[in-house]
């Protein structure tokens, strides 16, 4: 399959929500957690082949803001597995910086010092950046960027014409990078939970069956030749488009 891809066509953002992981688990009559340990394994496969086929920015919705509302066990366990993966050797391997999004004073110490270790051991890796979506919601994002503007109008002269859509981009927690050019979603909901609402305004979409667990590097492939297969036109018509690709 991978040569049905167009290789100058890599998206170079990818946004993927992970979805499945604990109904993979408890159709196959585990625990949730056995899920989540699954889906950790997902992560590196899928890394290692966005790296391989050229994607520049890997975006994963790792633990919402709402996720703090589950079970203690559960939110722990998964805390512990942020820990573990973070010491991964993907980073080096395949040349991959981190960057985290999110509300991190909420989570745990240890995580916080784990995160802020890893974001520094790899910070001049270039091949592509892996940013981590923790304790994050998209409500949380805008509203935390509307804090900061009025913060910064109490200090400096902000006119209403300085607010322009490149302002209130900037004072988002995502202003290092593009906006995705492919939201993938896993494990068949057909919503966006909260996520990158700002930034998926004109994104491509995809939704799938499958579990994330389950998802590998054929289903990746799928997804980029569905987003391929697209024409992206920016609020233009299809002519205009086709004429500026002559």
């Amino acid at each position: 399959m991978t040569d049905m891809i167009d290789k100058k066509r890599i998206p170079a953002h990818i946004a993927i929500i992970m979805d499945g992981n604990g109904r993979w688990a408890m159709a196959r009559g585990l625990v949730r957690n056995a899920g989540h340990k699954a889906g950790v394994e997902t992560v590196r496969r899928i890394t290692a082949e966005c790296v391989r086929l050229g994607v520049r920015y890997l975006t994963l919705y790792t633990f919402s803001t709402e996720n703090w509302n589950r079970p203690e066990d559960e939110v722990s366990a998964l805390m512990g597995l942020v820990l573990t993966s973070l010491e991964d050797e993907i980073f080096m391997k395949h040349n991959v910086g981190l960057r985290v999004i999110g509300d991190m004073q909420r989570l745990p110490a240890d995580v916080r010092e784990k995160l802020q270790q890893t974001i520094e051991r790899t910070k001049n890796n270039d091949t592509m950046t892996l940013v981590v979506a923790l304790s994050y919601s998209s409500r949380w994002e805008i509203t935390q960027a509307v804090k900061d503007i009025l913060h910064e109008a109490q200090s400096s002269a902000i006119r209403p014409e300085d607010i322009t859509e490149e302002f209130v981009s900037s004072h988002l927690t995502t202003s290092f990078m593009p906006d995705p050019d492919l939201l993938i979603r896993t494990g068949g909901e057909l919503r966006i939970s909260n996520y990158l609402l700002w930034q998926i305004a004109y994104s491509e979409l995809y939704f799938c069956d499958t579990y994330w667990p389950d998802f590998d590097e054929k289903a990746l492939h799928e997804a980029i030749i569905s987003y391929q297969s697209r024409q992206r036109r920016f609020g233009k018509t299809e002519e205009q488009v086709e004429n500026e690709n002559v």
